[in-house]
């Protein structure tokens, strides 16, 4: 079965190398009892470690059923010791936090078998602790705690048992128990290797090896071995089926340790998803703050009109600045009929004229902005009453005395009064009031709610004195047509009125999609800067989660000793510690969203910002906390799986 040719292990270099194993050479057949024995340092739980594909050696050959092992890569090792040895440990090596029968089920985890928890307790079972199965390590007793180690060394059922002096940290009675249990399994047909260096422990082995200084002085045969097994019979015991390792016991064993060694430190664990808690909350939060704004100015964007033209008299290159008196061109009505003929490109016209004046209603007065306007100013520019209705055509051809009142008026002249059919004092002219503007809000430093709209004929002849428009605003069909109809009014205007230079200098026509593009590009990058921010503190959380990570490494590094001794290959330690890595952050991430949810609701009731949360926002923050999960964990995860088993089990 084994065959082992000028074996040599060498720890250390230069003068502190120590010559751990010196060309040595065996030859161990299938079904013996064999007991390696030497003084401490005489190298025989070296070999041991060799045979059990702990380690490598540095020279020689180790063949296992004709097999090189030296040929073999990390995980063909691993599915060695899972299928082939079972290893008993001086040190016992059980995982701490976990009953008898889940140290028990760890080598079937990673061979990927179904019936588990059966095979366990028939193992516990036939080693006498049936009655101790959900005992974890510190209730058991050391002769109980040495049982269950080869309970779980037997649960493979692999053709060979691997013990590291077995009985050292023994009573009598105790030592006693495991020599008959291991004496039995050789007489069922299983081959045991047991270093020890106790002579009465050595005399129940039929084959004795002593070592001394890292070579065998001798091999003394008590009782020749008759053997159980064929050459074939050993390798049809060992083909078996491979497993996925995201589907059945080993996944769900990943999560189930995960959470384990997350709740074995909740105060530490809790204080590292702090920082991705507070992380994820700020994403939100930012995130619902930038989208808030977004909205608001999306419906501020509304009152301005869509695909709108503004046409002023003055100088475009000094906006509302006229030269002299005669380089200001005044928008007349017929300007108006002329711009409406551009149809069907032209979709809705209207003209402006603004002033100032003093509402008072009853023993209440107000100083607002007064804004003449015309019949199509309501749908253009997002206007129309929620509250009352809008000027009709015979109200603005008759110049009647009819106004519409925006909220911040409203509230100061009527408070919580509906002001619809009541009488208001314009600049000492009655107007009945018909509607209540929409709500706008502040545009730049002015409250775009504190105005009066009145009809524009009533404004200019009534009011202000003006037989011109202060402005025009045109509605375009089209954004396609945006440019090629600006053009078209430049040239009909410039005509209409005789301008023979330069159109710019006698008025100038203003694109509002500009401030639209503007605005809209502004909310934009404030969006993404607030949700920058809030990711650097979504980082940092996640150097704090691959700090914990690390320290869990370095405390849990005999466990992933153990867990590559019984089978585990270097993904499945990679695996585990990424699950425990992205458990860790998603739990953080999933209470970050209530608190970033919490605290949108609370910005938006007490400080009166606009929030907006939206599911895109609460799938991006968990998505990310999840890849900062998986990318602070991976070196951590890294690190040990790479660890050596061997190594890992002597960690202090």
């Amino acid at each position: 079965m084994i065959e082992i040719k000028d074996l040599s292990k060498t720890y250390g270099r230069g003068k502190a190398s120590v010559f751990a194993l010196r060309d040595v050479s065996i030859t161990i057949q299938q079904g013996e009892f064999v007991a390696i024995m030497g003084p401490s340092g005489s190298g025989k739980s070296t070999l041991l470690h060799m045979l059990g594909f702990l380690d490598r050696p540095d020279k020689g050959s180790y063949r296992i059923l004709d097999t090189e092992v030296s040929n073999l890569s990390d995980d063909g090792l691993a599915h060695l010791r899972n299928r082939l040895v079972g290893f008993v440990f001086q040190q016992f090596y059980l995982l701490r936090r976990t009953s008898a029968l889940e140290n028990v089920e760890l080598p079937l985890i990673y061979s990927g078998k179904k019936a588990v928890i059966e095979n366990a307790r028939k193992n516990l079972d036939s080693v006498g602790l049936s009655g101790r199965i959900a005992h974890k390590p510190n209730e058991l007793s050391g002769g109980e705690q040495q049982r269950v180690a080869i309970a779980r060394a037997l649960v493979n059922d692999p053709l060979i048992i691997l013990a590291d002096e077995p009985t050292g940290n023994l009573d009598t009675k105790s030592e006693e128990e495991i020599i008959k249990i291991l004496k039995g399994l050789n007489e069922q047909g299983k081959t045991i290797i047991l270093v020890t260096h106790e002579k009465e422990i050595a005399q129940h082995a039929k084959r004795i090896i002593t070592m001394r200084d890292g070579s065998i002085i001798s091999d003394d045969i008590k009782e020749k071995n008759k053997g159980h097994l064929t050459k074939e019979e050993i390798i049809k015991e060992l083909v078996k089926e491979g497993h996925s390792y995201f589907v059945g016991v080993e996944f769900k064993e990943h999560i189930r340790q995960s959470f384990r060694a997350i709740f074995a430190n909740k105060v530490r664990s809790f204080l590292s998803m702090l920082g991705i808690l507070f992380g994820v909350a700020a994403v939100i939060a930012m995130l619902a703050l930038g989208q808030g704004a977004k909205a608001s100015m999306e419906e501020r964007i509304k009152s301005l009109g869509s695909n709108l033209l503004s046409i002023q008299g003055g100088s475009a290159r000094v906006r509302g600045a006229a030269h002299g008196a005669g380089t200001m061109t005044r928008l007349a009505p017929a300007d108006i009929d002329a711009i409406r003929d551009l149809e069907p490109m032209v979709k809705n016209v209207s003209g402006f004229a603004s002033g100032s004046g003093q509402a008072v209603y009853k023993n209440k007065n107000w100083n607002t902005r007064i804004e003449g306007v015309g019949y199509d100013y309501g749908k253009m520019r997002a206007t129309i009453p929620e509250i009352g209705r809008w000027f009709s055509r015979e109200e603005i051809a008759r110049r009647d005395k009819v106004a519409i009142l925006g909220l911040s008026v409203v509230n100061e002249l009527f408070g919580n009064m509906n002001p619809v059919g009541e009488t208001v004092k314009i600049n000492r002219i009655n107007f009945k009031v018909i509607g209540v503007a929409p709500k706008k809000g502040a545009g730049g430093w002015r409250d775009q709610d504190d105005i009066i709209y009145i009809p524009v004929t009533t404004a200019m002849y009534r009011m202000l004195g003006k037989d011109y428009f202060d402005g025009i605003y045109v509605e375009i069909s089209d954004v396609e047509s945006m440019e090629k109809a600006q053009e078209k009014i430049k040239l009909l205007i410039a005509k209409r009125h005789r301008i023979t230079r330069d159109p710019d200098d006698y008025f100038h026509i203003h694109d509002m999609s500009e401030i639209q593009e503007m605005l809209s590009s502004t909310t934009q990058t404030m969006s993404m800067l607030l949700g920058c921010i809030a990711a650097i503190s979504l980082l940092v959380g996640g150097i704090g989660i691959m700090n914990i990570m690390l320290v869990s490494v370095s405390e849990r590094t005999r466990e992933i000793g153990l867990r590559k001794a019984v089978g585990a290959q270097p993904r499945d330690i990679m695996m585990q510690f990424l699950i425990e890595s992205v458990i860790m952050t998603l739990s953080g991430g999933l209470m970050g969203i209530l608190l970033g949810v919490l605290t949108s609701i609370t910005l938006s009731y007490l400080a009166g910002w606009a929030t907006k949360v939206t599911i895109f926002n609460i799938i991006l923050a968990t998505s990310f906390s999840i890849a900062v999960g998986m990318f602070f964990g991976l070196w951590p995860a890294k690190k040990a799986s790479e660890l050596n088993p061997i190594e890992a089990l002597r960690y202090e």
